[in-house]
């Protein structure tokens, strides 16, 4: 019977002390997914990650891929699951060909020419036999993609997919992992580089300190959000009115002009000229997945 849940954390905690690094994460992503993971610096991506892929014990809670549970002492079904995480580890002495070439002998089932269609998959076919040592970061991370999708997985976990590449190698590699959920592969990808996300994934979770503050589809997300632009003279002084109308969740100074999340322009407008304060402009739109996941993650005092 094929499971249809191919990754999914129960209540998963990991301490470090009084550190909560990940503090009950819950999260289920189905077969064929482009599932994306998203939160600032220290949020506890890694970390969950880590927990995943059975490198990190967790304090509490559990981990199941494929059904199956996976620790640092079950680690049986990471047979199906590729990972890039952080910089690769590569033999810097070696070429692209080589490495992968190390590589594929965890791997005797592999077919003949596997290594080349993979070099072509990821655009190193022409650097194959160059040492790694002369490699950018952008090829390096190619390389590494390369040796995470060698033995065709059924799920590909990937952290900073794209870190070190130009705009056409981010292009190349948003395109691969299309293809990739094309050919029923499950993509877990965590990114700190929003569009990149906005433009691939299925549903997104957002992380902040440790737990999950809104998860969904991205046109979900779209759609409970929205942001009302307000220009207006004396920005301080909305804005330090603006904190009293009940419902606001965000307020971002942008030049002459305020962005404020969670009510409408026509309550942004009421409360405002009841204050007898005249805004010459305000404009209603949804917002971006930039502009929600600053709303969710920055507390007000960082915003202003």
């Amino acid at each position: 019977m094929q499971i249809n849940t191919i990754l999914e954390t129960k209540d998963l905690r990991k301490y470090y002390g009084s550190v909560h690094a990940v503090d009950g994460v819950n999260l289920r992503v189905a077969r064929g997914e482009i599932f994306g993971f998203l939160g600032p610096n220290g949020s506890g991506k890694t970390t969950t990650i880590g927990m995943i892929l059975g490198l990190i014990h967790p304090s509490q809670g559990n981990v199941q891929l494929f059904g199956e549970p996976v620790s640092p002492f079950q680690t049986r079904i990471l047979q199906k699951v590729g990972a890039l995480v952080g910089l690769p580890s590569l033999v810097p002495y070696l070429s692209a060909k080589e490495n992968l070439e190390l590589i594929a002998r965890l791997y005797p089932e592999l077919p003949e020419g596997r290594i080349n269609e993979i070099l072509h998959i990821v655009g190193l076919e022409k650097a194959a036999r160059r040492r790694v040592s002369e490699f950018s970061t952008g090829m390096k991370q190619r390389l590494g993609l390369a040796m995470a999708i060698l033995n065709k997985p059924e799920l590909l976990i990937l952290d900073e997919p794209t870190n070190g590449m130009d705009p056409g190698g981010m292009r190349d590699i948003r395109n691969l992992i299309i293809v990739l959920a094309d050919q029923g592969v499950t993509i877990f990808i965590s990114s700190h580089l929003l569009y990149e996300v906005e433009q691939v994934c299925d549903r997104v979770a957002v992380l902040k300190q440790g737990r999950v503050v809104a998860e969904g589809k991205v046109k979900e997300l779209h759609g409970r959000a929205t942001s009302v632009q307000v220009r207006i003279p004396t920005t301080n002084k909305a804005a330090n009115c603006l904190r009293e109308l009940p419902g606001i969740t965000a307020i971002r100074t942008n030049g002459a002009s305020l962005l404020v999340s969670g009510v409408s322009s026509q309550e942004v407008i009421a409360h405002l000229t009841s204050n007898g304060l005249i805004p010459s402009e305000v404009i209603s739109r949804g917002s971006d997945l930039e502009s929600i996941f600053l709303e969710l993650t920055e507390s007000e005092s960082k915003e202003n």
